[in-house]
């Protein structure tokens, strides 16, 4: 990369950011002083290079020192106006096209390194023969062991139909195993389960962010469970980052009525102009109607379930969304690099804006939602008016979406984090018939089942001693045969998730999950909540 990039790149955004000072949007920049032009950064970033490449004792990396400027830069702007590197800029794409080319893996870090949690069917690891608990200790000749998870997924990926070999530890296998793979085309789906809950209640995780094949993964899942004898649903967006809008637009569409205000998107440039997306045309699903958020719902999932609670339409349950509600344009660099940039906010239907605060404290704190105020209160100031919803339900904007019912998540823990190492290792023994007494539970490949029922895997008391006695005597883990007696039941749903995943699928895995997910308990026993909504729910609104 050379110097002719940068110059673009802090053109754009030397230019931003003088706008962004004229017009007091950017609480997070220093204010601009008269004199700060575009040409004057130019000046100041070449006059430093200079200095550098005449002074510096070791060797210049132009390229890092251009991504971290420009990226530094954005920053001052706001925390999700973003610089993208080549991979980065390249997986963004992928990611919005719902699909990637790579080897067809999940991969979870552990302890001591990365290992296969379970197989994409129909991709090339799939053929290749790889299996869950498969060790991954080599990428093309590169030493992987002390590799994260996202370091593994970075090598393994890459252009469709170029080989890459990989070398994993297998239980039973004396030697290492060797595979050279063809890249190829790997599903990134928008929904990664769906299935029926009791009492007529259907459960769609989407999860997945939204891409460009959203709407319709919605329609196919919402078809097949009304075939299964459906009669309400639970939408689960936690955890889901977002994406692209005009697929958050088509999934409200499918549950209110063609012509309402979906979401505002107010701007000032040529590519977010202030306007109103609203609802489409098309078949409207009245069921009763759940959704559920986290802190990791952000941005098209904000606009979803904002949308769904402004109107009365479904009741939001789980926990404080992310607060994401600023729009980013994409602009393609030189050099197959990119960044994405500020240029409008979100609000919801009646007026609610989205975004966090974001004026006091670092990045850091801003993801990681630590408050950085002076008062006492565990949650940040509303912002704006009132808002008085459908239901009428009183909120503020300012702070993401706040749920109608509120359930915290299973507490983590330290114990329950040494729990889930345990359980994964003992199970990647026991899936590989090297646990006395349970040779019949050796898995050779997954059968790619999305489901697993209680009576498929039994942890029976058998079962559960042989783990015990494993985990206690490995004393990496720091357990103890009372403490794990201390958590039996999660330790006996671990291990069940973990043989569900190695012996069927991920699908089936997170399936055993959710079937003790005290969130989704708790969304189905507010169902009736749910049923009341929909039988008063109102969609008429001045100006809506």
């Amino acid at each position: 990369m050379n110097r002719k990039f940068v110059l673009i790149a802090l053109i754009l955004v030397a230019a931003g950011a003088v706008l962004g000072g004229i017009f007091g949007k950017m609480p997070l920049r220093a204010s601009a002083s008269d004199d700060t032009t575009p040409a004057r950064v130019l000046a100041d970033y070449r006059e430093a290079t200079d200095i550098i490449d005449k002074n510096y004792i070791g060797k210049v990396d132009h390229e890092r020192i251009t991504d971290s400027s420009v990226q530094g830069m954005l920053w001052t702007l706001d925390p999700h106006s973003s610089f993208f590197t080549r991979d980065e800029f390249r997986k963004l794409y992928e990611e919005q096209a719902s699909q990637f080319y790579g080897i067809g893996v999940s991969i979870l870090q552990h302890r001591d390194g990365v290992y296969v949690q379970s197989i994409v069917p129909n991709t090339p690891a799939d053929r290749a023969g790889l299996r869950y608990g498969d060790r991954i200790v080599s990428v093309d000749g590169k030493d992987a062991r002390d590799w994260t998870s996202a370091e593994v997924s970075k090598n393994v990926r890459g252009e469709k139909g170029t080989p890459v070999k990989i070398r994993v530890e297998r239980v039973g296998s004396a030697t290492p195993v060797d595979v050279e793979i063809a890249r190829g085309a790997v599903p990134l789906p928008s929904i990664r389960n769906y299935f029926m809950l009791s009492n007529g209640v259907g459960y769609v995780g989407l999860t997945g962010g939204f891409q460009e094949t959203t709407a319709a993964e919605l329609d196919d899942a919402v078809g097949n469970l009304k075939k299964q004898g459906m009669k309400s649903l639970i939408l689960d967006l936690r955890g889901n980052p977002g994406g692209i809008l005009e697929e958050a637009v088509q999934v409200v569409s499918r549950f209110i009525p063609e012509g309402k205000t979906v979401v505002s998107v107010k701007g000032r440039s040529s590519f977010a102009q202030t306007r109103e997306l609203k609802s489409e045309g098309g078949e409207v699903d009245d069921f009763p109607l759940i959704v559920m958020i986290n802190s990791g719902s952000a941005s098209a999932s904000e606009i979803v379930s904002g949308a769904l609670q402004d109107y009365g339409r479904a009741v939001v349950v789980g926990t404080d969304s992310f607060g994401k509600g600023l729009v980013q344009h994409i602009y393609p660099l030189p050099f197959g690099t990119g960044m994405t940039l500020t240029t409008a906010r979100y609000y919801t239907p009646f007026g609610r804006s989205l975004q966090r605060d974001y004026s006091n404290g670092s990045i850091y704190q801003y993801y990681a939602h630590e408050i950085d105020d002076d008062s006492d209160s565990p949650e940040p100031a509303p912002v704006g008016s009132p808002v008085q919803t459908a239901n009428g339900r009183t909120l503020y904007g300012g702070r993401g979406i706040e749920p109608d019912v509120k359930i915290e998540p299973q507490k983590f823990t330290p114990l329950i984090g040494r729990l889930n190492e345990a359980t994964f290792y003992f199970v990647r023994q026991l899936v590989a018939g090297k646990v006395a007494g349970f040779e019949n539970l050796k898995v050779e490949k997954q059968n790619f089942s999305t489901t697993a029922a209680p009576s498929d895997i039994n942890v029976s008391d058998k079962l559960f001693e042989a783990f015990r006695s494993y985990a206690a005597a490995d004393k990496t883990n720091g357990l103890t045969a009372e403490n794990i007696n201390s958590q039996a039941d999660y330790a006996r749903m671990r291990i069940r998730e973990e043989l569900a995943t190695a012996t069927y699928s991920n699908e089936a895995g997170i399936r055993v999950i959710l079937e003790n997910d005290p969130q989704l308990s708790k969304a189905v026993a507010v169902m009736p909540q749910a049923e009341r909504a929909r039988e008063t729910v109102a969609y008429s609104r001045t100006n809506q």
